[in-house]
């Protein structure tokens, strides 16, 4: 089959199918984000408009922008999607390293197809390029390197038939999944080449579920039934799997408490008696007491991260680790005994050499009650009066109006700490919170790709000021697009979780608020949030006040459904109140200072060293 590489690939994109989380098959690759340039707009832009009835492009208007939207397929589906972009080279390439950070931080599918160079440097050096002075070979794109678990330039069209089922393999590997960039030359791009027919026959792409070695099995069996306190962490690894069923049902048969990382969220049911709720940093004080006193970790799926592990000073120091993970990278860090296999079955094979055996009642217990008082710590934030309304009142306000077909978000601020730690789950796997690489404007972009990928319930992103300013561009690609979603903006001047942090540090206020950043105005412009959302396309409903926001939402979730556009509620939130979950993290705080209370925080983050978990 004669045709050009954009066209090859283009070909290859439609030809491959996947297993979607409840059974059904749909399409690998959904769709298409795209900023055309003069790096790819005739090759691949031509081949992908010859396919436009079926495979749906979307104008994006900021290149970081519509990748963090096709991360957020990717998460949205349970990475049994994969959301696409095309740039040009140079600015528009660079500007999705961001998102490919994203993606790789998070273990997230993602493919970027930015435009590069010529191969034939006949016309060098071309707009945009970046020329180095000892290596012709290096452009813009290098910069990917970093941040792709697969990186490949397309310099021939035959390229293509090697390095597609590598793409195909790191996009659905649970192991090694993340980011794929093909840089494609703009000469080459536009090359043809007779390929086989074959290359385009359809695959369907199935989850593998590699099972774990017996012996490992047998080892991880006998730590566990030594235990007296065992507890039992899930994360994201449970998630993709699909084994939140499976987690639970070997929690109950064996009376382990149960906790979440911060991608494990939302698989437990709330209520769940063996649930303790959310562990680490911005976790809760429930998760974070059986923690301490566990002797044994089962760790499922997770890497364990600072805020997960409180900087690894949430477990006792002489507890014993074990990790099952798909990932033998993941599995074997902290010297843990390690399991390396699928969540759903290792956890199905474990329970076997485990047989009847249970934990103390007296232990499994203590979930519930732990729990019952992290919940009352967390209606009490919720009930609370002051002038302005809380991050906690603000979750509390959606979640009380979501149900289990609804899909929250956010992604940094102040605002991770506070779902993370305060919501109350309503649906499986109904969350997303990007505390990976933490990236400011991925909550707006994101939410566009999880509007895209779940449309059935309500995508509802919560964020501050600081991130909308930083990234809004995507607002307007969803309202032109059709894609309604809730925003909910929170303003509270400035970036107030870093000021928290910098004066919880001995620090003082500085260019964090705005009342303590250089300007030259005694009155300061502030932000019409509504006025620019409304300008953007979306529909807009200011709050006042927390009986106004309460309002403001269910009036956004019906817009979004409705008009197909963007809801954005914006409120005046409160710029210091936080849910505490009494957990320790390390910052480097500096050794030196004029300031005595810099020098106070630096000592105690040296105590707090002193209580970390060093390796297991």
């Amino acid at each position: 089959m004669r045709l050009t590489t954009a066209q090859a690939l283009v070909r290859w994109l439609l030809a491959q199918r996947a297993e979607l989380p409840d059974g059904r098959e749909g399409p690998l690759f959904p769709g298409v984000f795209a900023i055309f340039g003069h790096g790819n707009v005739l090759g691949l832009g031509n081949a992908l408009e010859e396919v436009r009835a079926d495979l749906p492009v979307w104008r994006g208007h900021n290149e970081q922008g519509m990748a963090l939207a096709a991360v957020g397929i990717g998460k949205a589906t349970h990475r049994r999607q994969v959301g696409v972009a095309t740039s040009s080279i140079g600015p528009g390439a660079l500007n999705m390293v961001t998102a490919a950070g994203v993606a790789h931080a998070n273990r997230l599918p993602l493919l970027l197809l930015p435009g590069d160079t010529f191969v034939g440097r006949a016309p060098d050096p071309v707009l945009q390029q970046v020329e180095h002075f000892g290596d012709p070979s290096t452009t813009a794109n290098d910069a990917f390197r970093a941040v792709s678990r697969y990186f490949d330039r397309i310099t021939r069209p035959e390229q293509l038939m090697a390095t597609l089922p590598q793409v195909a393999r790191v996009l659905t590997d649970p192991a090694d999944c993340g980011p794929v960039v093909l840089a494609l030359p703009q000469d080459v791009q536009a090359e043809s080449y007779d390929y086989p027919d074959a290359l385009f026959a359809p695959v369907l792409h199935r989850p593998p579920r590699l099972r774990p070695d017996v012996r490992s099995l047998g080892a991880a069996a006998d730590v566990v039934r030594a235990s007296r306190r065992p507890l039992l962490v899930l994360g994201g690894g449970v998630r993709y799997s699909g084994a939140a069923g499976r987690a639970l049902r070997f929690a109950e048969q064996h009376g382990i408490p149960v906790v979440e990382t911060t991608a494990g969220r939302t698989l437990v049911p709330h209520d769940h008696p063996l649930h303790a709720g959310p562990l680490g940093v911005t976790g809760s004080a429930s998760a974070n007491v059986l923690a301490a006193e566990a002797d044994v970790v089962l760790a499922v799926g997770t890497r364990l991260q600072d805020f997960t592990t409180a900087s690894w000073t949430v477990f006792r120091r002489d507890v014993r680790l074990v990790s099952v993970n798909a990932a033998r990278f993941d599995a074997v860090k902290h010297g843990a005994l390690s399991v390396v296999g699928d969540a759903d079955e290792a956890l199905r094979e474990l329970a076997d050499p485990l047989g009847g055996w249970r934990t103390d009642p007296a232990w499994s217990a203590r979930a519930r009650a732990e729990r019952e008082r992290w919940d009352a710590h967390i209606s009490g934030l919720r009930a609370a009066t002051s002038d302005l309304p809380t991050y906690a009142q603000v979750v509390g306000v959606v979640n009380e109006a979501s149900g289990p077909e609804d899909y929250v978000m956010t992604a940094s601020g102040g605002l991770p700490g506070e779902l993370i730690g305060g919501w109350r789950a309503v649906g499986e796997s109904t969350m997303d919170v990007e505390y990976g690489f933490s990236c400011m404007g991925y909550e707006l972009a994101g939410a566009w790709g999880a509007a895209i990928a779940r449309p059935e319930g309500v995508v509802t992103t919560l964020l501050g000021d600081g991130s909308y300013l930083m990234s809004n561009s995507e607002l307007f690609s969803a309202a032109f697009a059709g894609h309604g979603f809730v925003a909910v903006v929170c303003d509270n001047d400035g970036y107030a979780v870093i000021h928290r942090l910098q004066t919880g540090q001995g620090g003082v206020g500085f260019n964090n608020l705005y009342e303590d950043c250089l300007t030259a105005h005694d009155r300061p412009p502030r932000t019409d949030f509504a006025g620019h959302a409304a300008s953007l396309g979306c529909a807009v409903f200011p709050a006042d006040s927390l009986t106004d926001l309460s309002d403001a939402y269910h009036r956004a979730r019906e817009a979004a459904k409705s008009e197909r556009r963007p809801a954005v509620v914006v409120v005046r939130t409160h710029p210091s109140s936080w849910t505490e979950a009494g957990a320790w993290w390390e910052v480097g705080v500096p050794e030196v200072s004029h300031r005595p209370a810099i020098a106070t925080a630096h000592a105690e983050v040296q105590a707090g060293r002193r209580r970390q978990v060093r390796y297991l």
